[in-house]
């Protein structure tokens, strides 16, 4: 029979030994980025041996074990969708009903944010509205000579702009020196395709619609070759346009708050009509620039009524729903 000591013994001693229980705790913080925005997860294991890391299994540990970086890919930020706005234009233009043999071609720019868009292409020719690049010469050269306008250049300027009168834009057509004058100031102002015309033709000027944008920002813009007080000069003129010829571009304001300046031209070897408009309107308290070329129109009526079509057709582009151009 088993002695009473080795039953003592016997129960004294566990049947088996019992497992450890080990307390795993991961602290994770966020430890730095790169200049790329890439963010590193630091994890630290706790309590030795039995640590669960929350790295993933192809992290590399650190030599005690302890701890293993993870980059986390940044969020890229989503790219806003380039607005195409001669697209637009072309768009807004579909609903301008061009007759016949006619032409049009229309710019339109929004000054605060310098963004523009183009419709049409090729050369036409400006008949009035080329006094406005006269005026703008004029002053460019007596800029440049220091001195100020005469008496009776002021008195062409007048009439040439708010009347349109030919006789005073003939003569300060020679005073600038013709074609020669009016190129050498457009070089300086920036305008690429516009050439003037032969001899004392200075309605035969051909320019384009983006060019006439680029002389509209020499009048209207701050960055301008003119002087500020010969910018006014110009913008005063082109707002106190005579009542019989308050139209095209202005068409598209809404409200009196526009200057302006029209041509118009029965072309002999034709009979069609070239009618053009460029200017400065207000809608919705923004301005924007805007130029309508025009040719081949059968009447002066019927291309006074695209101009205007095509203007409220450019300006929309902007200007549809009220606001500004984002």
């Amino acid at each position: 029979m088993e002695s009473s000591r080795a039953r003592r013994s016997r129960r004294a001693r566990p049947s088996r030994t019992r497992p450890l229980l080990y307390t795993v705790l991961a602290t994770v913080a966020v430890v730095g980025g790169t200049a790329a925005g890439t963010v590193y997860v630091k994890a630290r294991a706790h309590s030795g041996a039995g640590a669960v890391s929350s790295a993933s299994p192809t992290d590399s540990p650190s030599a005690d074990g302890e701890e293993s970086v993870k980059p986390v890919k940044p969020v890229k930020p989503v790219a806003e969708p380039t607005v195409d706005h001669d697209a637009r234009l072309a768009e807004a233009m579909k609903s301008v009903a061009v007759e016949g043999r006619a032409k049009v071609s229309a710019a339109v720019l929004d000054p605060d944010s310098g963004v523009s868009a183009v419709y049409g292409d090729g050369a036409f020719d400006t008949a009035s509205i080329v006094k406005v690049d006269i005026l703008a010469t004029l002053l460019l050269q007596a800029q440049d000579a220091d001195r100020r306008l005469t008496a009776a250049e002021k008195s062409y300027a007048t009439k040439m702009i708010e009347n349109s009168d030919n006789t005073a834009a003939s003569a300060l057509w020679d005073v600038i020196g013709q074609a020669g004058g009016l190129d050498a100031a457009n070089k300086t102002f920036g305008l690429t395709g516009t050439q003037g015309g032969e001899g004392a033709l200075w309605g035969l000027t051909q320019t384009t619609a983006a060019d006439q944008l680029t002389l509209l920002q020499q009048v209207f813009g701050d960055d301008s070759k003119l002087s500020e007080a010969s910018r006014s000069y110009v913008r005063g003129l082109m707002g106190e346009i005579e009542a019989d010829q308050q139209w095209g571009v202005s068409a598209a304001a809404d409200g009196s708050r526009w200057a302006l300046k029209n041509g118009w031209l029965a072309r002999s070897t034709t009979g069609l009509w070239d009618i053009n408009s460029i200017g400065r309107v207000t809608v919705g308290g923004h301005a924007y620039l805007v130029a309508v070329l025009s040719k081949g129109n059968a009447t002066q009526a019927k291309g006074i009524s695209l101009v205007e079509s095509a203007a409220k057709a450019a300006v929309s582009v902007f200007a549809g729903d009220g606001s500004s151009v984002s």
